[in-house]
């Protein structure tokens, strides 16, 4: 009996760990994933090297973004998207 009194320390910051550490980084890749699984033609994106630009073919593991004023077309890992921007975001910053 003593010792498992000794180990409810030891398992309760196992818990503890658990709940703060793991929930919440599960939560985020789902909602990741489904950010990625939600990727539309002309959506505007930043990638997680900074670039801005537009969604101009989506292919299995893969896009085409179109950015600059050049219209330069990059073709990126759809893991390598950090966030789609909002258009009215965008629009306010312009102002």
């Amino acid at each position: 009996m003593e010792n498992i009194v000794g180990f409810l320390p030891l398992i309760g910051a196992i818990v503890v760990f658990y709940l703060i550490i793991f929930i919440p980084e599960n939560k985020r890749k789902k909602k990741f994933r489904a950010m990625l699984d939600n990727l539309k033609v002309n959506d505007e994106v930043m990638t997680r090297g900074g670039i801005i630009g537009s969604i101009v073919n989506i292919k299995d593991d893969y896009i085409i973004m179109q950015t600059g004023p050049n219209n330069v077309r990059i073709k990126l890992s759809k893991n390598g998207i950090a966030t789609i921007l909002d258009k009215n975001e965008n629009s306010e910053i312009a102002k």
